[in-house]
């Protein structure tokens, strides 16, 4: 009995949710229906063109103008060459030390009453004096030593600016890459909305027809919404990276990238070492500062030197006295040697050596370094390089899957969520393709910089 009621109860539960269910499905179709009573819901616009504006007029450069622009007009660069000014003026300092030296001195004196002696004037009342002092350092090893470390920094400051100059090139040929990656990937979107667009006017003529849903149009509208935001993003990243661009050209505007770069990688059998070290202005500037360096700790030991000065000091009076005579000079020379000075010059030769060494481990990082970055360059290349020939296929073979799904549905063999899919599939490939031509663009860019072959 008790089973009994139980299987009877569960019979009649069920077919109460099988009538709930039926009528729910009726009342769906009812208000699908294109004759229903109810009013028809509101269906979005057949077809609405992306909202981004237009890119504003602007001038369009190549890379080799865009990379010469900025390297003579940027203000970056005309700041690191007052360097090379500075160290021009410590060497002028430093070499007018151990030049000779002329001073020219007039004096005259009056007194309340001339000096006699013996009827003889021996200070007159009125005195003019002229005198030259002219020196010049006979012996002057430390001065000697601080000319020629004044001209190690010339080249130090030289080869900086150099540096700086790489560095100003390589952010222009960024920015113009990103130029043109970023122009790449809105194509990309508009493409991927055009799709959607045309996959949404096909869902809202089948609507209007009575034979589509408006769960297939709504799907397709969500897609067409979708690729408007990405189109905007992208396009706000282009006029970002037009300005960057204008900015390091020093243009009062933003800049656009006219056309593809031209990227000549030599072959790995003709990269010679020798030449790509001699080439990078980080390792020759890393080498002669670490060549200056040494120079200064070698000469530490002409502290030690005495110091020897000559001097020719002629002189003339006006109306001398009996114990000055009218034309008189004099000769010396003064030697100087510091005995003991505390152990300064000790500690100053240890501070030496220590900024040497500290020069030379940094010069072996940096080649080691500069030994790694070539080689990466160049796996990178030929990975990058062979990432988009697979990327393409895969964006040939997405693609083509979209047509099969656009058939598909519109053959009634299909539903629209397999077509948004390979809409999306598509467009995910394509921007893979974009950001995978970037990526071999970006790689034969660092290869020349890592050679040292890039700015020119």
């Amino acid at each position: 009995m008790c089973n009994g009621r139980r299987t009877s109860g569960f019979r009649l539960r069920a077919a109460a949710s099988l009538v709930a269910f039926a009528a729910l499905c009726t009342a769906t179709l009812s208000a699908q229906a294109p004759g229903a009573g109810a009013p028809a819901s509101p269906q979005p616009a057949a077809s609405t063109p992306a909202s981004t504006p237009p890119f504003p007029p602007m001038e369009k450069v190549t890379l080799d103008e865009a990379v010469r622009r900025a390297l003579a007009n940027n203000p970056t660069l005309a700041q690191a060459a007052t360097a090379v000014l500075r160290a021009e003026g410590l060497l002028q300092q430093a070499r007018a030390a151990i030049l000779p030296t002329a001073n020219a001195t007039y004096s005259n004196v009056t007194v309340n009453d001339p000096r006699e002696l013996n009827g003889i004037v021996t200070q007159p009342r009125n005195q003019s004096t002229l005198s030259v002092d002219i020196g010049a350092p006979v012996l002057a090893a430390s001065r000697w030593a601080a000319a020629a470390q004044a001209r190690d920094q010339i080249e130090v400051a030289t080869l900086s600016t150099a540096d700086v100059r790489k560095q100003i090139g390589v952010a222009t040929a960024q920015a113009y890459l990103a130029v043109i990656g970023q122009r790449r990937q809105l194509e990309v979107n508009q493409r991927a909305r055009e799709a959607a667009q045309a996959h949404l006017d096909y869902a809202s003529r089948r609507l209007a027809q009575g034979a589509g849903t408006r769960l297939n149009q709504l799907r397709a509208a969500q897609e067409v919404a979708t690729d408007d935001a990405r189109i905007e993003a992208a396009w706000l990243a282009v006029r970002r990276a037009q300005e960057a661009l204008g900015v390091l050209m020093t243009a009062d505007g933003p800049v656009d990238a006219d056309g593809e770069p031209a990227f000549e990688v030599p072959a790995a059998q003709t990269i010679d070492e020798a030449g790509w070290t001699a080439a990078r202005p980080d390792l020759r500037l890393s080498q002669a500062t670490q060549r200056a360096f040494e120079r200064i700790w070698r000469d530490s030991y002409k502290d030690y030197f005495p110091t020897a000065i000559a001097s020719f000091t002629p002189q003339a009076l006006n109306l001398s006295g009996a114990f000055n005579p009218a034309r008189s000079w004099r000769f010396s020379v003064t030697v100087s040697q510091p005995l003991f000075d505390g152990w300064q010059r000790k500690g100053l030769a240890n501070t030496r050596e220590a900024a040497a060494d500290a020069s030379r481990l940094a010069l072996t990082a940096l080649q080691i370094q500069a030994r790694a970055e070539v080689r990466l360059a160049q796996e990178t290349v030929a990975s990058t390089e062979r990432a988009l020939v697979n990327v393409r296929l895969s964006s040939q073979q997405a693609n083509e899957v979209l047509s099969i799904s656009n058939t598909a549905f519109e053959a009634g063999a299909t539903t629209n969520l397999e077509v948004i899919d390979a809409e999306r599939s598509a467009r995910d490939a394509e921007s893979a393709v974009a950001v995978a031509e970037d990526a071999v663009r970006t790689a034969r860019l660092n290869l020349l910089v890592a050679l040292g072959r890039f700015p020119r």
